[in-house]
C-alpha cells in the first residue's frame, strides 16, 4: 500500500487516532465552556494519565473548542527547573489577541496588556544587566501596582482577575493549558492553585485544563490541601477495544482501505490499546501491506519494524537520559514486575539490589524529576511510559 498515502504517519489525517475513545472528556470540555461563559461555577480541569496516551493529542482539541466557542485559549509545556512566569506571559498574550478581536475598546484591552506586560518583566532578576533583560513582545507601556511585587502567587491572582475580566466584557472566557503539569516548581504550583481558588470564589471566567502523570494529583495536593476541591481530574487511559479498532479503521477507511478483523486482534495484542502504541503499528503495517487489505500477516511482518522504531524514539530515548544507578534501579523494577505495567514496591527493590532503601532515594528522586517513574502509592513506584518494563527485558 502507497506508504505516500499512509493514515498514521505523523500530521496525517483529519482526526488524529489518539482521539478515539475521547468523547466523554471533548463533551464535558464543551459543558464547562457554556457554564463558565455564563457565570456559574465550575472546576478547572486536570487529565492525568501515562504517556502515549494522548494527553497531549486531546489538550490540544480542547485548546480548539475553546476558540470555536470565541474564547482566549494559551497553551504552554511546564519544563523542569524552569519558572512558569515567562512560558504563562507568552500564552496568555495569545489568549488577550483572541480575546481583542471581539472587545471594541482597545483602550481596555491596551490596559490589560500593560499589567501582563508588568507580570512579564518580573521574569527579569533585578542584577540583570541590560542585555540580558527579557523583554515579552508586548508593545504597550507596563503597568504599575498590579501584577508586578515579584511574589508569584500575589501576581498570578491579579493577572488571572484582569484577564478574566476582559473575557466577561465578550461575554466569554479563558483556557490556559498546561501540559506536563507535574514539571511546575512547586512555588508555581503553589501560586496556580491560589490563583484557581480565588477564581473560583469569585466565578470569574478564566479556567485552567492542565495535563500530566498519573501523581498529578498528590503533586497539587502537596502544595495546596484544598487543590482537591479546585480540579475535575479525569483518567485518561488506553482504549477499550472497540475505541481501539476504531483508531485503526477510522484513518484507513478515510484512504478507502481496509483491514481483516484478525488484523484488528493482532494489533490489539500488539499494542495493548495505547494510542501512540496503535499509531506506530497501524503505520508499519500499513508500509508492510503489499495489497488491500492489510491482513494478520501484514501486522506480523511490521511487528519488528514498529517495535524497532518504539525502541530507539520511545523507549530508547528516555533510557538514554538515565544514570548507570537509575539503570539499575529500572532493570531492578522491570525484573520485579516480570515486564507487567504494575507497580513495585520500592522496599522490594532495595532487597533485590542488595541496598538500604535509603542509599536508593537520590536514584529513586531522579527517576521521578526525569518523568521516568511515578509514585503509584506510598512504598510503591511504577513507569510512566507504558511497556516500559517489557522492553528493558528485552535488551541485550
Amino acid at each position: 500500500m502507497d506508504p505516500i498515502r499512509n493514515p498514521f504517519a505523523p500530521g496525517a489525517g483529519q482526526r488524529p487516532p489518539e482521539l478515539a475513545g475521547r468523547v466523554r472528556e471533548l463533551q464535558a470540555f464543551e459543558v464547562v465552556l457554556e457554564r463558565v461563559a455564563r457565570g456559574r461555577p465550575e472546576r478547572s480541569l486536570m487529565l492525568t494519565g501515562l504517556r502515549g496516551v494522548g494527553k497531549t493529542v486531546l489538550l490540544g482539541e480542547l485548546r480548539s473548542k475553546a476558540i470555536k466557542h470565541g474564547w482566549g485559549a494559551g497553551k504552554i509545556e511546564a519544563r523542569p527547573d524552569t519558572e512558569l512566569r515567562r512560558p504563562l506571559s507568552a500564552a496568555l498574550h495569545r489568549a488577550i489577541r483572541d480575546l481583542a478581536v471581539r472587545h471594541r475598546a482597545p483602550d481596555r484591552v491596551e490596559q490589560v496588556l500593560g499589567v501582563l506586560k508588568a507580570f512579564a518583566l518580573r521574569a527579569n532578576k533585578p542584577d540583570a544587566k541590560l542585555r540580558d533583560r527579557w523583554q515579552p513582545g508586548i508593545d504597550v507601556p507596563a503597568a504599575q501596582g498590579r501584577a508586578d511585587s515579584g511574589d508569584i502567587e500575589i501576581d498570578l491572582v491579579e493577572l488571572f482577575t484582569e484577564v478574566a475580566e476582559l473575557a466577561a466584557d465578550v461575554g466569554t472566557g479563558v483556557a490556559l493549558l498546561i501540559d506536563e503539569i507535574q514539571d511546575l516548581l512547586p512555588e508555581d504550583v503553589s501560586a496556580l492553585c491560589a490563583a484557581c481558588h480565588e477564581l473560583s470564589q469569585s466565578g470569574a471566567p478564566l479556567v485552567v485544563v492542565g495535563a500530566g502523570l498519573p501523581h498529578v494529583p498528590a503533586v497539587l495536593s502537596a502544595s495546596k490541601s484544598y487543590s482537591e476541591r479546585l480540579f475535575r481530574y479525569a483518567r485518561i487511559d488506553r482504549l477499550e477495544r472497540e475505541d481501539a479498532d476504531l483508531a485503526v479503521m477510522a484513518p484507513i477507511e478515510r484512504e478507502d482501505a481496509g483491514i481483516e478483523p484478525e488484523a484488528l486482534d493482532a494489533l490489539f495484542d500488539a499494542s495493548g490499546g495505547y494510542p501512540y502504541f496503535i499509531q506506530a503499528y497501524g503505520k508499519a503495517a500499513w508500509d508492510a501491506a503489499p495489497a488491500d487489505p492489510i491482513t494478520v500477516k501484514d501486522v506480523q511482518v511490521a511487528a519488528p519494524e514498529a517495535e524497532a522504531e518504539l525502541a530507539v524514539g520511545f523507549f530508547g530515548s528516555r533510557y538514554e537520559r538515565a544514570t548507570p544507578a537509575e539503570r539499575e534501579y529500572l532493570l531492578a523494577m522491570a525484573e520485579l514486575t516480570q515486564g507487567r505495567d504494575e507497580p513495585a514496591g520500592t522496599a522490594d527493590v532495595a532487597v533485590y539490589l542488595g541496598r538500604k532503601p535509603s542509599s536508593l532515594s537520590p536514584a529513586r528522586d531522579s527517576l521521578m524529576k526525569k518523568g521516568l517513574v511515578y509514585s503509584a502509592e506510598r512504598g510503591h513506584i511504577a513507569f510512566t511510559v507504558p511497556h516500559f518494563g517489557h522492553y528493558l527485558l528485552g535488551r541485550d
